[in-house]
C-alpha cells in the first residue's frame, strides 16, 4: 500500500512539473509565431482568401418589405389620389392607366431596364451585359453603402423596379382626362427607355464602396461612374431621377396634348376628395420604403430617412394650409393631402442627408412654394397640367434638390459626405460648392427629359396620335376608351 502510495505522489508529482514547464514555455509561441510572421521566407504563410460577403437577413427583409411600401405608393396609392382628383367620368382611366403603365415597366425593367440603369459602362448608359437578367441567380448580391454589406441581387432589382414604374405612372396626371390610352403606353415605354435609364444612371450607378481602397480606386470607380454621380451629386431616393424627370415629362405633354375641353370655363372640380385623401395617405405610408428603403440597409441612416420622411412631410402638410388659410381664407382636405406630397417630393433627395431640424425647414418651405407652384406658376406657364404634376413634383423635386446641398453640411446638422478612403466622414464641406453640383444635376435632367419628351411625345402622335376625339373626351375616357364606369349612376 505504502509502495503505491508513493507511486501515485511520483506520478503527481511528474505531471505537475510537466505542466508548469508547459505553462512556462507557452508565452514563447506568440514571439516565435511573431518571427515567423516578419520572416515569410523562411516560413512562408498560406493566405487565407477573405470570405465572400453574404447578405444580412435583417437587411434582406427590411428591403423587401421597402419594395412592398412601394408598390402600395403606386397601387393603390398613386392611383387612388390621382383617380379622386378628376371628374367621375374618367376615374377608371385614370386607374387603368396607373395600374398598367406599372405593370408594363415591371417587365420592361427586368427585360432591359435594369442592365442599362445599372451596369458599368459609361457616364450616360449601362451595358447589355445582364440582358434578360443573364447571370443573375437567387445567389448573386449587390453593393450597399458599407464596405462588406451586400443584399441580394434580385432584391436590389425589385426595388428599383418599383421606382421605375411609380416615376412613369406619376406622369400620366399631367394630361390626364384626354390622351389615348394607347399613345399613354407608347409614349410611357419610350420615355422610360430614353430618359429614365439614363438618368438613373448617370445619378446612381457607381461600383460600390468595396472597389475603393485608397485614392486610385476611387479615380477608378468615379471614372465608371455615371457622370451625376462622378460629380458629387446628392439624391438619396429620387429628388432628380423620379420627381424633377417625371415633372418635365409631365409638362412637356400637358402643352404637346393640348388643354381639356372647356378648360377654363367648366367646372372641372375633383369628384371625391375622400378617395384623394386616402391616396396621399398610402403614399405617405408607402414613401417610408421609398426613401428609408433607398439606404439598402436596416441601420441607422435608414432611421434618419425614416424620421425626415416623417417630420418634413408633417411639416409641408401644415405649411400649405397656412398658406391657403392666408390666402383664400379656408384650409381645404385639397390642400393638406397636396402638402403631404409636396412634402414627400421634397425630403426625398435628401432624406439620408441632413437632419430632422434641415427636414422640418425643407417641408416648410415645400409647403408654400409647392402651393405657388399650383397656382402662380401655373398661370405663369400657361399649361394645362390636370394634376399638378410639375408645380408639386417639379418645383418638390427642384426645392429638395437645391436645399439637399444646404442641410447634408454637419455644421446644420447634416450627415456630410461619406470619404470610403479614409473611412470616415470627409472634413470638408462646402455649402455653396455642393449646392452648385446639385443645380447642375437639376439643370441635366430637367434639360434631358424635355429633349426626350418631346421627341417622344411627336413619334407617338405619328404613329397613333395623342388626342381622343371631342365627342370620346365629352363622353368620359372611362366609357370611350374602356366599354365601363368607375359608378353605377
Amino acid at each position: 500500500m505504502k509502495k503505491l502510495l508513493a507511486t501515485l505522489a511520483l506520478g503527481l508529482g511528474l505531471v505537475f512539473a510537466s505542466g508548469v514547464t508547459m505553462a512556462e514555455d507557452a508565452p514563447a509561441k506568440p514571439a516565435v509565431a511573431a518571427a515567423t510572421a516578419e520572416a515569410p521566407a523562411a516560413a512562408p504563410a498560406v493566405a487565407e482568401a477573405a470570405p465572400a460577403p453574404v447578405p444580412n437577413k435583417g437587411d434582406t427583409a427590411w428591403m423587401t418589405v421597402s419594395t412592398v411600401l412601394v408598390i402600395l405608393m403606386t397601387i393603390p396609392g398613386l392611383a387612388l389620389f390621382y383617380g379622386g382628383l378628376v371628374r367621375s367620368k374618367n376615374m377608371l382611366s385614370v386607374l387603368m392607366q396607373v395600374f398598367v403603365v406599372t405593370a408594363m415597366i415591371y417587365v420592361l425593367w427586368t427585360l432591359y431596364g435594369y442592365t442599362i440603369a445599372f451596369t458599368p459602362s459609361n457616364p450616360f448608359f449601362g451595358s447589355l451585359d445582364k440582358l434578360f437578367l443573364k447571370g443573375i441567380t437567387p445567389d448573386s448580391v449587390a453593393a450597399t453603402f458599407s464596405k462588406g454589406v451586400v443584399i441580394p441581387e434580385l432584391t436590389f432589382i425589385a426595388f428599383q423596379a418599383t421606382f421605375a414604374a411609380i416615376t412613369c405612372a406619376l406622369i400620366v396626371g399631367s394630361f390626364a382626362e384626354r390622351m389615348k390610352f394607347s399613345a399613354v403606353l407608347l409614349f410611357c415605354a419610350l420615355w422610360f427607355t430614353f430618359s429614365y435609364l439614363p438618368v438613373a444612371h448617370m445619378v446612381w450607378y457607381w461600383d460600390g464602396p468595396d472597389a475603393i481602397a485608397d485614392a486610385a480606386t476611387l479615380e477608378t470607380v468615379t471614372a465608371a461612374a455615371g457622370w451625376l454621380w462622378a460629380k458629387g451629386a446628392l439624391d438619396f431616393a429620387g429628388g432628380t431621377v423620379v420627381h424633377i424627370n417625371a415633372a418635365v415629362a409631365g409638362l412637356i405633354g400637358a402643352y404637346m396634348v393640348g388643354k381639356r375641353i372647356g378648360y377654363g370655363k367648366e367646372s372641372m372640380a375633383p369628384h371625391s376628395l375622400t378617395l384623394t385623401m386616402v391616396g396621399a395617405a398610402l403614399l405617405w405610408v408607402g414613401w417610408f420604403g421609398f426613401n428609408a428603403g433607398s439606404n439598402l440597409e436596416a441601420n441607422g441612416v435608414a432611421a434618419l430617412a425614416f424620421m425626415n420622411t416623417l417630420v418634413a412631410t408633417a411639416m409641408a402638410t401644415l405649411a400649405w394650409m397656412a398658406g391657403e388659410a392666408l390666402s383664400k381664407g379656408k384650409a381645404s382636405m385639397l390642400g393638406a393631402a397636396s402638402g403631404a406630397v409636396a412634402g414627400l417630393v421634397a425630403i426625398t433627395p435628401a432624406c439620408g442627408f441632413v437632419g430632422p431640424m434641415g427636414a422640418i425647414v425643407i417641408g416648410l418651405v415645400a409647403g408654400l412654394l409647392c402651393l405657388w407652384g399650383v397656382n402662380g406658376l401655373k398661370r405663369m406657364l400657361g399649361a394645362d397640367d390636370t394634376l399638378d404634376v410639375f408645380g408639386v413634383h417639379g418645383v418638390g423635386g427642384i426645392v429638395g434638390a437645391l436645399l439637399t446641398g444646404v442641410f447634408a453640411a454637419p455644421s446644420l446638422g447634416g450627415t456630410g459626405i461619406y470619404d470610403y478612403v479614409a473611412n470616415a466622414v470627409s472634413p470638408d464641406y462646402s455649402i455653396g460648392g455642393q449646392v452648385w453640383i446639385q443645380l447642375q444635376a437639376v439643370l441635366t435632367t430637367i434639360v434631358w427629359s424635355a429633349v426626350v419628351s418631346l421627341i417622344a411625345y411627336k413619334l407617338v402622335d405619328i404613329v397613333i396620335g395623342l388626342r381622343v376625339s371631342e365627342e370620346e373626351e365629352r363622353e368620359g375616357l372611362d366609357i370611350s376608351s374602356h366599354g365601363e364606369t368607375a359608378y353605377h349612376r
